[in-house]
């Protein structure tokens, strides 16, 4: 369901982005240069190694099984999301993060079964990076990451944090710790393989193209879908 979102979320933007004139605006990829390079080794490193194997992962695994893997990592992800909520003075969501882990973990078998998004319990999507962004902590220029992609200077605290602060780098063993990091992410990465095509269909200059998307994204994501009008902004 991410990837699917994802992609009509890049597909959105697009059509935005041909629908608008760009005014002036601050400029927000200082680093562009030094960024590029590392975009063009993530790309690179996407090409050969990890598109591959997600590939493969896609023909291998069915669908049931993937879905179910899919769940898995979504409901570990329910509980930091929790913990954000409550973070960010949502106590309601929050609870209803922990709920989610709670019936899922048990009802729904280590959370491979979704149960409660059948008893429609929503499932939100909280980080720490938006937890610093509610905070008022500006997201400072846009960083792309190695091996991470997309990301701000805020981000990329939140980043760590959030690895920090997953339930599965608290398992002993740092062999099954790498397991399960690896697993999800071939598992994210098989569900954005639709996106591919659109993607490289709809951007004359990818890089720019995901930038835009992320502090888009990001943006709507911090406000819960209500970010404020640019207009505000420059008004500051």
């Amino acid at each position: 369901m991410r990837g699917l979102r994802l992609l009509l979320a890049l597909v959105c933007l697009g059509l935005s982005a041909c629908a608008s004139v760009p005014g002036e605006r601050p400029d927000v990829d200082p680093w562009e240069g030094i960024n590029r390079k590392v975009f063009a080794f993530n790309e690179t490193l996407d090409k050969h190694a990890l598109r591959p194997v997600a590939q493969g992962y896609e023909k291998v695994v069915p669908l049931p099984a993937r879905t179910g893997v899919s769940n898995f990592f979504g409901n570990i992800e329910d509980l930091w999301t929790g913990v954000n909520n409550l973070l960010q003075g949502k106590p309601v969501d929050g609870g209803v993060d922990f709920g989610r882990f709670a019936l899922n973990s048990t009802v729904g078998i280590l959370g491979f079964f979704d149960v409660a998004s059948e008893m429609e319990l929503d499932k939100h999507e909280e980080d720490f990076g938006q937890t610093l962004g509610r905070w008022g902590v500006g997201s400072g220029p846009y960083l792309m990451l190695p091996f991470l992609g997309p990301s701000t200077v805020r981000d990329g605290f939140g980043k760590g944090a959030d690895f920090l602060a997953s339930p599965t780098q608290q398992i002993p063993g740092w062999q099954t710790r790498t397991g399960l990091t690896a697993l999800g992410l071939i598992n994210t990465r098989a569900q954005l393989l639709g996106a591919d095509a659109a993607l490289e269909q709809a951007a004359l200059d990818k890089y720019a193209y995901l930038r835009d998307f992320y502090l888009q994204r990001r943006l709507s994501q911090i406000y819960d879908g209500r970010p404020p009008r640019e207009d505000d902004f420059f008004d500051e």
